[in-house]
């Protein structure tokens, strides 16, 4: 039960991530948005939930981390519905942030909850592979629920159905879930906190600006340098600290930090995929929104297969090879998208997508469990902020530079050139980018990530078997 909720949790989160991005048409017209403006009911979203996670892993292990998990499915419950009844842009956009706000209490205590509830080895990695599966599939269900809800009834459904869901799961879990917190918590690091999360959130900004102001605007490189000033001064105060919001020596583990290189690669590749798909199907097939979703249900159906049969593959190969084989059937089937054509390729499509989901599922659950491992329990929280920020910047990420990627294509090829053709173009080159970045990880994974000596990777397979 204790996994159902933690798990589920999880996957409420990833599906509010993504479920109103088809339905951004029908919310603009009925609030009344700016078509400009639009881009703020997702970004509202991410902001807050990606820059806060390392400040509230943290605050989670020191403080509770089922107190933090209840106060953020509380916050996330009122925020859905004052979503879900909004009058007007500014309501919908606050209650979004609230949402991004709670999610980032949420994601590291319920993930530290559940490494916390099991030792390392074939449990953990079970669960961590359940996790993973409703992660992934939470965000890419969002994708094709959103259009089928808004279709059938209306945009605000998607909200309003976390209320009910929410309320269950915070008188669960006071019952379900024991307490977990570090004993001798020092105070808080304010400046780490402030120098972070300042960071992080002008970063996240500055990428997300960049789809609309283009990577060139004085918005998108002012908040891009001062998100670096922020993070490089974050990492010299870090040092001097006698009790430091992140140890750096986490850091330094190449578990810990290549494995978490490779989780953004997978999240923004992917993202950016569906971003480019989702163009290839409306604006060269011409497709609508709601077959579209369709569409990407094959994607989602490989990623619930790849969790089903994770926790049996990384028993059977280890962790390492599990997510070097992820990234490299993600990156092959994302180029092989190269081949789609203006009248045929839907085969290829269903094909592609269907691999490349399992084969990003495989490298969720391989960069989880290899991020979390070898990390105390008094710093799990921490560890499992990180390898969610990895996480919620790849979802950030991945559409606005694959997207800038795909429109410089476009437009080098003249305004002579027809719409479909120059948008198939674009979504070319941008899967081919997206198929090389992944193998290029898979390839710094087999390197960087290889178990320290044979003896340790068979000591993991018996803990899985």
């Amino acid at each position: 039960m204790i996994v159902i909720l933690l798990c589920g949790a999880q996957f409420m989160l990833a599906l509010d991530f993504s479920i109103l991005s088809v339905s951004l048409p029908v919310i603009g017209s009925e609030l009344g948005f700016a078509f400009n403006d639009l881009q703020w009911i997702v970004t509202a979203f991410a902001l807050p939930s990606g820059g806060l996670l390392l400040l509230f892993g943290r605050t989670a292990d020191l403080y509770g981390r089922r107190s933090w998990f209840i106060a953020g499915m509380g916050l996330f419950t009122v925020a859905s519905l004052v979503g879900g009844l909004a009058w007007s842009p500014a309501v919908l956009i606050a209650a979004r942030a609230g949402q991004g706000l709670a999610a980032a209490m949420l994601t590291p205590a319920a993930m530290s909850l559940l490494t916390t509830s099991f030792n390392e080895g074939g449990l953990r990695e079970k669960a961590l592979g359940i996790n993973g599966t409703l992660l992934s599939l939470g965000f890419l269900t969002g994708v094709v629920l959103g259009g089928v809800i808004t279709d059938f009834t209306s945009w605000r459904v998607t909200l309003l159905i976390n209320v009910p869901i929410g309320i269950l799961a915070v008188i669960a879990a006071p019952i379900l879930i024991r307490e977990s917190r570090n004993a001798h918590a020092p105070r808080l690091d304010l400046v780490g906190a402030v120098t972070v999360t300042g960071g992080l959130l002008s970063v996240i900004f500055g990428i997300t600006s960049a789809e609309r102001n283009g990577w060139s605007s004085p918005v998108t490189l002012g908040s891009l340098a001062l998100g670096v000033v922020l993070l490089i001064a974050f990492f010299l105060a870090e040092s001097r600290v006698k009790d430091p919001l992140i140890d750096l020596g986490l850091l330094r583990k190449r578990s810990v930090s290549w494995a978490n290189t490779m989780g953004l690669l997978t999240f923004s590749m992917m993202t950016g995929m569906v971003f480019l798909m989702t163009l290839y199907m409306q604006h060269v097939r011409d497709m609508t929104p709601l077959t579209t979703g369709f569409a990407f249900a094959a994607l989602g159906v490989a990623a619930v297969l790849g969790g089903a049969v994770s926790a049996r593959i990384v028993g059977a190969l280890g962790v390492h090879k599990v997510l070097v084989i992820g990234l490299l059937l993600q990156g092959l089937s994302t180029a092989a998208l190269v081949l789609l054509s203006q009248d045929s390729g839907l085969v290829l499509l269903l094909v592609a997508t269907a691999v490349g989901g399992f084969g990003h599922l495989l490298a969720v659950v391989g960069y989880m469990i290899t991020a979390t491992s070898g990390v105390r329990d008094d710093q799990q929280g921490l560890a499992t902020g990180m390898a969610y920020t990895a996480q919620q910047l790849g979802l950030t990420v991945g559409t606005p530079i694959l997207g800038t990627i795909a429109a410089a294509r476009m437009s080098s090829l003249g305004e002579g050139t027809a719409q479909d053709v120059a948008t198939l173009s674009g979504a070319h080159l941008g899967v081919l980018v997206a198929g090389g970045v992944l193998l290029v990880g898979a390839v710094l994974a087999a390197v960087l990530l290889r178990p320290a000596s044979a003896p340790s990777e068979t000591a993991t397979t018996a803990a899985a078997s």
